[in-house]
């Protein structure tokens, strides 16, 4: 096997797992950022807030792994159609109750954490 060949096989694992945690990301952050806005009840304010601080976290972290991916010579995922189709975090087209968000992050952030 060449030097490039070998090269070129070594950046396709990451490669492919970074787009994978990219997409992950991007709808995780989707998901915590539509709760922040919509959540409701006795404890509003603390997750409303937590949910910022939790969707924000994940905005910087969108960058930081789409440049490693441009590190390794690929091109990052940025489309919605991309990121839904490697991503393992399942939309919610409905706005659950408060509690349900966070267990639904709290699960989700599981996810993420298994699959890396």
């Amino acid at each position: 096997m060449t030097e490039a060949a070998l090269q070129t096989e070594h950046q396709q694992t990451p490669v492919s797992v970074l787009s994978d945690v990219l997409a992950d990301t991007y709808l995780l952050y989707l998901k915590a950022h539509n709760f922040h806005w919509n959540v409701e009840g006795p404890r509003f304010r603390s997750l409303h807030h937590m949910f910022e601080e939790h969707y924000r976290d994940l905005w910087d972290a969108l960058d930081d792994i789409a440049e490693r991916i441009r590190a390794l010579g690929a091109y990052a995922p940025g489309t919605y159609a991309k990121f839904k189709a490697r991503s393992s975090i399942e939309e919610n087209e409905r706005i659950p109750a408060a509690e349900a968000m966070l267990d639904e992050l709290i699960a989700d952030n599981e996810t993420v954490i298994r699959n890396l």
